[in-house]
């Protein structure tokens, strides 16, 4: 049965927000779910960003990341691998990965190029969630997260802007988006 992968990205940003070329990311949460959204594994690390070490208060406000969970991270060149080995235990059974809008593809893009880093995932298809639920809902304009989870019925669960819930509550909108 084929599996997909749901991935959420934290980065360093401040208030008003920075260019992704400014952004480093600061945590990584992915779940492999099966296509009825129920979870199989996940993955969950901090990153240390290099350029930027020192978290803005308001990032860390947005986050709920603290600097000491930054400061004892490895940097993203050792955290890379440590996901490709859990990832490779489910590479053949992935049908594709996904993240609600395009900011966590272009991230990964930009930080595998800034950091030399080579991927499976860039081999898998990837779906825009966002894109695809405002369409199969018919909406004008796609909807943040928490407002797509309300439209669909659902509460989000756990704490906003958490790599791993974030990836959490985005792959209980799957069901709904892929073709039955």
């Amino acid at each position: 049965m084929p599996h997909w992968l749901v991935i959420d990205l934290e980065a360093t940003t401040d208030e008003g927000g920075w260019p992704v070329t400014d952004m480093e990311i600061i945590e990584i949460g992915a779940t492999l779910v099966n296509r009825e959204g129920r979870e199989l594994d996940h993955f969950q690390r901090f990153v240390r960003p290099l350029r930027r070490p020192m978290l803005t208060p308001f990032c860390r406000e947005l986050t709920h990341i603290s600097q000491a969970q930054i400061d004892g991270a490895q940097p993203l060149s050792e955290v890379w691998p440590l996901f490709e080995r859990w990832l490779g235990q489910h590479h053949g059974r992935l049908e594709g990965w996904a993240s609600w809008g395009d900011y966590d593809r272009k991230q990964l893009l930009q930080e595998w190029q800034r950091s030399q880093l080579h991927s499976a995932l860039a081999q898998l298809p990837h779906m825009n969630l966002k894109q695809r639920f405002a369409k199969a809902r018919r909406l004008e304009r796609p909807l943040g997260l928490n407002g797509a989870l309300q439209l669909a019925g659902l509460q989000f669960t756990g704490q906003q802007h958490r790599a791993l819930e974030d990836a959490r509550n985005t792959a209980r909108l799957l069901p709904l988006i892929l073709p039955g």
